[in-house]
């Protein structure tokens, strides 16, 4: 596994590629101009309902009322995280060093290995829904295409068959399974700062836990962290499935142009304000693909831009509303899992 300092793809080589040509428009535009009142703003607002929640929790204690700030905090936690990607990516800061600090100590307030998962998410944006390449579509629990779905075998293979009815109910485990994958990779000697990914790590648990059975019986302690940590994998499950689920899965040797390669492979998510604050600029997913460092405010702006460049190159570029991105996911997901109910039926 190799670390890097960001989270960006590398830029392509031809000078007179089409994406050099919509880079130009970008920039001419202003687009990639930082934000930094927005940013403090956003980061400001996120931190301080994010202390205001665990406040709240202390002052309510020893009621099942409790649940419900543990639905809240699940959001915040959420919005951590998408603050954290936006750090990784270098919108928020210029210098390498205060992204890192404000990356790491995002990472430490959800219980989120920040390196590893910066790893990992680079060569997700390297290579989107590349079957070999890309770690998003690795068959771990699901099969994403027909040929991971032949070849599976144990847990991918036994769920395989309902994995599209299965898909939510998963997502519950996802913050789970974040807290999971950053402990398993400080086992990795590539990580540079192992030391202190781990105290990061094990100090956000350790905090996360007194607090609550310092609070809370041992019940409602259990209780609450259930609801937290499930609403939360949901959450973020639910704000990257229709980025790429359902979309084209390139294997082998398939590698378009760095543009075709980041549009077809990536969904839009329509929808107003209120989605962008949901999603956290993630529903422009074309857009930050083909530009990772531009500021999640100017993504709807750009978004005009890309579109008509696409069209004037023929290149497909799907919008859909949000209902319709989970439509397509599930979709596709059915799909793939198509040859293990056939060998099940035919056995």
């Amino acid at each position: 596994m190799t670390t890097h300092t960001a989270v960006r793809p590398p830029p392509p080589r031809a000078s007179g590629s089409d994406f050099a040509r919509l880079s130009k428009k970008i920039a001419a535009a202003g687009l990639m101009a930082r934000r930094p009142g927005y940013y403090a703003v956003r980061i400001t607002v996120v931190a301080g309902l994010y202390l205001g929640g665990w406040t709240a929790f202390a002052l309510l204690g020893d009621t099942w009322w409790t649940l419900g700030i543990a639905a809240f905090l699940a959001l915040l936690f959420g919005q951590v995280a998408l603050l954290a990607h936006d750090v990784a990516h270098r919108q928020v800061f210029r210098r390498r060093r205060a992204s890192e600090v404000t990356g790491r100590i995002a990472g430490a307030c959800i219980g989120m290995g920040y390196e590893w998962w910066q790893d990992k998410h680079t060569r997700h944006h390297a290579n989107p829904n590349h079957a070999e390449l890309d770690p998003d579509v690795a068959p771990h629990l699901l099969v994403w295409s027909q040929d991971q779905a032949r070849a599976a075998k144990g847990l991918p293979r036994l769920m395989g068959r309902a994995q599209a009815f299965l898909f939510f109910p998963l997502l519950t485990l996802e913050g789970f399974s974040l807290h999971v994958a950053g402990v398993r990779a400080l086992a990795n000697r590539s990580i540079k700062n192992r030391a202190l990914e781990g105290v990061l790590l094990f100090g956000h648990f350790a905090v996360y836990l007194t607090a609550l059975f310092w609070v809370l019986p041992p019940g409602m302690a259990i209780a609450f962290l259930a609801v937290h940590q499930c609403l939360f994998g949901v959450y973020l499950g639910s704000i990257f499935a229709p980025n790429h689920k359902g979309m084209p899965i390139l294997t082998g040797k398939d590698r378009p142009d760095f543009l075709r390669r980041q549009v077809l492979t990536s969904r839009n998510v329509r929808g107003g304000w209120f989605t962008d604050i949901v999603l956290g600029g993630l529903n422009y997913q074309i857009e930050h693909h083909l530009f990772p460092s531009m500021p999640s405010p100017h993504l709807r702006r750009a978004q005009s831009v890309v579109r008509r460049y696409c069209e004037e190159l023929g290149v497909d570029y799907l919008e859909t509303g949000l209902i319709a991105s989970y439509r397509q996911a599930l979709a596709s997901l059915h799909r793939a899992g198509a040859p293990i109910r056939r060998s099940r039926a035919a056995a």
